[in-house]
Formats: structure tokens, C-alpha cells, sequence
């Protein structure tokens, strides 16, 4: 049955309202989540929730960014009671809850080019800092996938691993700290083995990378080992759609971002009849598509309050609506 999720990130700074707002609209057939809420300042943004999940790379953040450091401060100390509060929220707010819940983290390649060396370069450009960076975020993802399980007993923990950097790194579009050069190319095969590494060090939970931007690598993730896959349809071009196709024809389900999270919101029933269409044009068998997850395109945090929570309430219109198409 096709099922509704979000990417992640919320707007405001009520939590706890946020996380009952999902698990009301979600918690029924859908893929709740614990939602991101970018507002409550540093250690609520992406990268600074990925940098307090390190372990044994302390942090702080510096007017350039989050910068890794001999000893932790009160910036990463913010982070972390940024999480804990999240954690506790979840505890109740999911009491008794049984099913899938998904958490989200920043992925390996895009923390590695947000985050900061202590002599002013970014993490990227040195391979064995890298290194050591993937291994700590992937230690701190399974320590927090461990942590919801423990406070949610009955939940089967997804984790989602966001890359919306990636394309960039692999195309070697990253500006240097001066903004006068570009960072070198990552190798793909480099790139595949880092983010194997991280859905290997999961463990057995569902994992799904998600990447957001234009010319998401579709052949490359499927690699990875990874569950499932999620793009953003508003911004993948004719190649990335055919291998869309062929990732779901071999089995790996995709996950799609089909709802705009900007402008007017289209109706359901087109974005329906699009993305049928779609399918149809590729010569995909459209009972493929049960069993979909649909989200809207990315995170929506840059969102008003009511404009979330409708955006929410059509994705389930629209995994409702394909559930029924697909289903006849």
C-alpha cells in the first residue's frame, strides 16, 4: 500500500506540537517521523544535529561554521540537549506506539563539506579527517537509532540519511574557504564505499538516502546497500527518471518527493495523474508503484505553521489516491 511520509525538517519551535501534529497524521498507514525544527537556532540545524551525533570529534561553531575541535564547548553541549530533548518528546509522545518511525541524519558527504577544519578548510579536503568523520557519524547514527528503540520499544526505527550535497561533491562544485576555487571531485567509487560504510554500520534497520538536489546518482546509490532511495521529483531530469525506473523494476524501492514545497500546492488528483503518467511514459508497470512512499519534495521548514501541517494533509491525500489507482 502506498504510504506518505516527510523529509524532516519543521517550521517553528514547538516540538512537542510538531510531533503530535505527525504522529496524528501519519501514526494511521502512514511513516511517521521525528521532525528537525531548524528555528531553535544552532545544534537544531542540519549540520549541527549531524555534528553532535560525532563521536570523539568534538565540535564548535565559529562564524564560518560548525568547526571540529580539540576539546567540545557549549555549542556542542547545545546540540546535545537539543537531542535529548527531542528524545524525551518521542518517549511520550509515541507512548505505546507500534510500527515503523523514521529519524533523520545528515549524511556522511554532505556533514564532511559543512563542517570546518580547525585551520579554516573543510572537512572534505582531507582524506583521513574524512575518514574519521564517516566512522564517528556512523557510530553516533547507531547510538541514536538505539536510543529511540530503547524509549520506543515497540517502534522499528528508519533511518534516513540526507545527501543533498553529494551531487556537488562528486562534480567538484564545492568552493574552497576563499570562494576563488573549487574543492576537487570526490571519486564515486570513494564516495559509495563512505556511504556503504554508514548503512552497513546501521545494522539491520531500514536505511534510505535521500538526496534532494539536481542530478541526485541515482547508480551510485543503489550501491550503497542501502533499503530504499528518495529524490525530489520537481528537480530530476529524463535520465534520472529512466534510472528511477530501472531501480524500481530491480526491486529497490524509491521513495518520491512529489509535492511542491513551495508556491501554490497543486491538487492532488494532478500530481496524481502526473506522476502516472510518468510512469506510464516509462513503461513501468504501474502496480510497481504499490507499496510507494510519497513525501513532499524536501523539508519544510521554510514553511508557515499552517502551511506544514497542509502539505501534510495532501501528501496522505495523495498516497490515498495512488493506493486506489494502483490497487484497480
Amino acid at each position: 500500500m502506498t504510504r506518505a511520509t516527510g523529509m524532516g525538517s519543521w517550521p517553528g519551535t514547538d516540538v512537542a506540537q510538531a510531533d503530535r501534529i505527525i504522529r496524528d497524521l501519519l501514526g494511521d498507514g502512514g511513516l511517521p517521523y521525528v521532525p528537525e525544527l531548524p528555528d531553535r537556532g544552532p545544534g537544531a540545524d542540519m549540520i549541527g544535529r549531524a555534528a553532535g551525533l560525532l563521536v570523539d570529534l568534538p565540535v564548535d561553531l565559529q562564524p564560518i561554521g560548525w568547526r571540529l575541535v580539540d576539546r567540545p564547548g557549549r555549542d556542542a553541549q547545545r546540540a546535545s540537549a537539543i537531542r535529548r530533548q527531542d528524545l524525551d518528546l518521542v518517549a511520550e509522545v509515541y507512548d505505546g506506539y507500534e510500527g515503523e518511525l523514521k529519524v533523520q541524519a545528515t549524511g556522511p558527504w554532505t556533514l564532511a563539506s559543512g563542517i570546518w577544519l580547525p585551520r579554516g578548510e573543510r572537512v572534505i579536503v582531507d582524506e583521513g579527517a574524512t575518514r574519521d568523520l564517516v566512522e564517528s557519524l556512523a557510530e553516533g547514527i547507531r547510538g541514536y537509532a538505539e536510543e529511540v528503540e530503547r524509549l520506543v520499544p515497540d517502534a522499528q526505527v528508519v533511518v534516513q540519511l540526507d545527501e543533498p550535497s553529494l551531487p556537488s561533491v562528486l562534480g567538484g562544485r564545492l568552493p574552497t574557504a576563499s570562494g576563488f576555487g573549487r574543492i576537487r571531485a570526490v571519486d564515486s567509487f570513494v564516495a559509495a564505499n563512505a556511504l556503504s560504510a554508514t548503512v552497513k554500520a546501521v545494522g539491520e534497520r531500514t536505511t534510505v538516502i535521500h538526496c534532494c538536489a539536481k542530478g541526485a546518482p541515482i547508480p551510485l546509490l543503489r550501491t550503497t546497500g542501502a533499503s530504499a532511495l528518495a529524490v525530489d521529483t520537481q528537480v530530476i531530469g529524463p535520465k534520472t527518471w529512466e534510472s528511477v525506473a530501472v531501480t524500481v523494476e530491480d526491486g529497490l524501492p524509491v521513495w518520491l518527493g512529489v509535492l511542491p514545497t513551495t508556491g501554490e500546492p497543486p491538487r492532488v488528483q494532478r500530481v496524481v495523474d502526473e506522476l502516472l503518467a510518468r510512469w506510464e511514459d516509462l513503461g513501468v508497470d504501474p502496480h510497481l508503484l504499490d507499496g510507494l512512499v510519497v513525501s513532499p519534495a524536501c523539508g519544510l521548514a521554510g514553511q508557515t505553521w499552517a502551511g506544514a501541517v497542509e502539505t501534510h494533509r495532501r501528501i496522505v491525500e495523495v498516497a490515498t489516491e495512488l493506493a486506489t489507482r494502483t490497487a484497480a
